[in-house]
């Protein structure tokens, strides 16, 4: 009978601990914190900027506690004021919006629309510090804050024990300029060119936008763009799709 007993209750045991290793999120943190140590000297330089190809996946819409978020296309000139908070140990080693891995010693940050990745000029504006990031990631998905920095570089800009502060961003590209991914819409496909050729007639009046038919494997394929401001470019795909075009889709081109 005890060994009954004894056998039951380990079971019992096995499957608590299983349910609450389960329950939580994918974070080994609940909360986040500081890591252990201040950050190296070599840690704190600022990020270098690179020529760097634009994330697709990342340039679609999403939607993050029933709000929806539609990513530039182009950093180009954006500038903005606004909170800044950071992000620590709770997500150190866990992959960012683009799939790169998060690192708190590292100078990179989360915005919520910004192309991935993009740099930025981020300044403290109670002190006039100033560093350069790379946004690589997602967030911070609250209405009073525009950035979440690694805790690296909020260390460098001399917030990290306060939790935010009042910064300005301005975007950092290349010779002033930024490399960005063009957008199209695929509306149609058809092994006959003159129906194409048709349809792009009738769709470029309509939209007041080129088109462009791609061939592929005897398929003739209909691209309409390009189209460089991001929002247009879904309106127009919403309107395809209310117009029968139900297939139609974002193409991300350089």
């Amino acid at each position: 009978m005890r060994l009954y007993i004894q056998l039951l209750l380990s079971t019992l045991l096995i499957i608590f601990l299983s349910a609450c290793s389960n329950s939580g999120s994918r974070y080994h943190m609940r909360h986040d914190t500081a890591p252990l140590r201040a950050p190296t000297v070599l840690e704190m330089q600022d990020a270098v900027i690179t020529d760097v190809t634009k994330s697709a996946s990342t340039s679609r819409p999403y939607t993050v506690l029933g709000k929806r978020y539609t990513p530039m296309l182009d950093e180009s000139g954006y500038s903005e004021e606004g909170i800044a908070s950071w992000y620590g140990r709770k997500f150190h080693g866990y992959h960012t919006s683009n799939g790169e891995v998060y690192d708190m010693f590292a100078m990179t940050a989360a915005h919520k629309t910004l192309p991935l990745p993009s740099f930025l000029r981020v300044t403290n504006m109670s002190n006039g510090k100033s560093v350069i990031v790379r946004v690589n990631d997602r967030g911070p998905f609250h209405d009073d804050r525009i950035i979440d920095l690694s805790y690296a570089a909020a260390y460098k800009l001399g917030y990290y024990t306060h939790g935010t502060a009042k910064v300005k961003l301005e975007a950092v590209t290349l010779g002033g300029s930024a490399k960005t991914n063009e957008t199209y819409i695929q509306v149609a496909a058809g092994s006959t060119l003159e129906n194409i050729e048709a349809l792009a007639s009738t769709l470029r009046l309509q939209y007041k936008l080129p088109t462009n038919i791609v061939q592929k494997d005897a398929i003739y394929r209909l691209h309409l763009g390009p189209i460089k401001d991001a929002q247009h470019a879904h309106q127009v795909l919403e309107k395809l799709k209310q117009d029968q075009f139900q297939n139609a889709f974002l193409l991300y081109t350089q």
